[in-house]
Formats: C-alpha cells, structure tokens, sequence
C-alpha cells in the first residue's frame, strides 16, 4: 500500500468552498475523534457536501475509503486522490478484500483511524441505507472501537432535484464509541445493526425539515456529484 498524501490539499480546497458559500456546521462530540488510538471511522453519506464536514472533524493521523468510481469525478477525484483518499475497486471483490486486509495491518502498526462510509454510496432520501459490513470486517479484524459519526439531512437548504443549495447549518454528531474487542467475524451482524440503529435514531433526532432552516439564503451552487 502507498503511503499516504496530504489532507491538506483536501482542506484547503474546501474550507474555502464552503465560507464563500455560507455553509456552517456544528460539530457535537469532537474529542471522541481524539483518542490516541486506532479505530473505524463510519459516517452516513449524503453528497459531496460531507468532505466539508469531513474537514470540520478530520482527526489526525487519518485515511479516508472510497468507492474507485469517485477518482473519476474530474478535479474533485483529483484533489481526493491528492488528499490522500483510498480508492477501493467494489467490483473486484479479492482487490478490495486485499486493500482492506492490509489497511487493518497497518492500522495497528502506525496508529491510524480508518474514516468509511459504510452505506456505499451517496444517499439523499431522508433516511439511512442498509450498511455494508466491510468497516465492521475490518473493525472486528483489528480488534478496534468502531466511532459511529452523524451528518444532519441536507434537506433544509439542498435541492435534490436540481442540485442547487444555499446557505445553512449542518449538524454533525459523534457518538460514543462501540468497542470490538472479543468479537469474532459471527458477532458483525449484531454489531451492524446495532451502529446502524444507534446512526440512525440520531439521524432523524437532529435533522430539520426543509420549512424549519431559518437561515438566510445565499448563493445556489450545484456541487460537483
């Protein structure tokens, strides 16, 4: 496995984006992300929207998984890429199996969180997908605390329809941490569903219906899909 690139290049490019464009989030829990240890990161996905979060909250000594498809997405598979993004080949079972293997090798090793999405694609429907199980291979692999991390619904100031947004707030929670230890691969159905309720009921308890954002709007942008 390569090693990794900078986030800076990442944070850069969007902690200007989202000032220019009036997007503010308000983080809940941040020193959960603090811990000077390895973990699995999981987080619901809505659009390209989350990467400004992401770098609300990114911890130290962090590696992000994302699907290949997105390394094509032009300047912003770029700057992923450049940012220090893993790309992972969902159609090539053995490849992704391999670049997990080793990413949970080198998690304990150098000390790294892992950051996934765990529903596998983007998801704007108001609710939270099925999750797939590879974040919580890897976690129980490892043997480390998986940290369940929640984006409020974009619905309040994102359009789905046209892919237009104006200024809002986003609410970003981290829960507490599910820990691993003794789990064996028999025990990850149980744990699935219980990070995905726990996401999920939170989820619906700090979204806001499109009527309830007072903010003022700014600018409409349709970001890059």
């Amino acid at each position: 496995m390569e090693p990794p690139r900078s986030p800076s290049i990442i944070s850069w490019f969007v902690r200007g984006f989202k000032y220019v464009y009036g997007l503010r989030f308000k983080v809940n829990g941040r020193q959960k992300l603090e811990v000077d240890q390895p973990c699995v990161i999981v987080s619901n996905h809505q659009s390209i929207l989350d990467m400004m979060g992401l770098m609300e909250i990114l911890p130290k000594r962090c590696v992000q998984i994302a699907k290949r498809e997105l390394l094509f997405l032009g300047p912003v598979g770029l700057i992923m890429y450049l940012g220090g993004v893993y790309f992972i080949n969902r159609q090539r079972s053995s490849t992704a199996m391999t670049v997990m293997a080793d990413l949970g090798e080198r998690m304990i090793r150098e000390n790294l969180k892992v950051w996934i999405y765990p529903e596998g694609t983007r998801n704007n429907n108001g609710d939270l997908l099925p999750f797939k199980k590879g974040a919580f291979y890897l976690a129980v692999q490892a043997q480390v605390p998986i940290v369940p991390v929640v984006y409020s619904s974009f619905s309040s100031f994102y359009d789905t329809r046209t892919k237009l947004f104006t200024s809002g707030t986003i609410t970003v929670q981290v829960l507490d941490a599910i820990p691993t230890s003794g789990l064996t691969e028999a025990d990850i159905p149980t744990l699935v569903d219980t990070c995905y309720q726990a996401m999920r009921s939170t989820f619906l308890h700090i979204s806001k219906l499109p009527q309830e954002n007072g903010a003022a709007a700014g600018p409409a942008v349709q970001p890059a899909q």
